[in-house]
């Protein structure tokens, strides 16, 4: 699946028999079960502090299933100095933080109608820039997706507990990925 997008439905045939409560490894793909989402959030925060600019982190699954509280890990990992909000109605969201001007985009693709309409949001720019750019609800303009990135599906297990599986499409995040299996899960 390198270069393609995997979708939330693709990882749950993949994936559908494993009930296990702890990562399963492949050279490109992680699974994670998460009992909460201050555990979601804590994942996130690994994940921010591993940033270094130029990535992009799509961020997958139905309504509920934790992506934004994924991304407000992330956004306090990464150091923002503002609590990250769900852009619903602004559609993006540029954070800053105290040590650097690095920014991090937070895009969330929800409310748009059409990729045409996402086209328009100039997004092409802020993925080609050396900013750091997280998406929800990437799968509703996939045209617009550069071809490497860190792709996150986050799925419902149960009332409680979501599986997050983390795939990444090249070297810089395979090493980004790489970094995170170590730093939060020790492999």
């Amino acid at each position: 699946m390198p270069g393609g997008i995997i979708t939330p439905i693709q990882l749950r045939a993949k994936f559908a028999r494993s009930r296990v409560f702890m990562p399963i490894l492949d050279s490109t793909t992680v699974e994670f079960i998460s009992g909460s989402p201050a555990q979601t959030a804590r994942v996130g925060e690994r994940l921010g502090r591993l940033l270094r600019g130029g990535e992009v982190i799509c961020l997958a699954g139905l309504l509920g299933a934790g992506k934004t509280c994924l991304a407000q890990g992330i956004g306090r990992g990464w150091g923002a100095l503002a609590e990250l909000t769900s852009p619903t109605f602004t559609l993006i969201h540029e954070l800053r933080r105290q040590s650097d001007r690095a920014r991090l985009y937070h895009v969330d693709l929800y409310r748009i109608e059409s990729e045409a309409e996402a086209w328009m949001l100039g997004l092409t720019d802020l993925m080609d820039s050396k900013d750091s750019v997280m998406i929800e609800w990437p799968e509703r303009a996939p045209s617009i997706l550069p071809p490497d990135r860190l792709w996150v599906a986050l799925e419902f297990v149960d009332e409680t507990h979501r599986r997050l599986m983390f795939h990444a499409t090249d070297d810089v995040h395979q090493s980004l990925l790489d970094a995170l299996k170590r730093d939060a899960f020790g492999v």
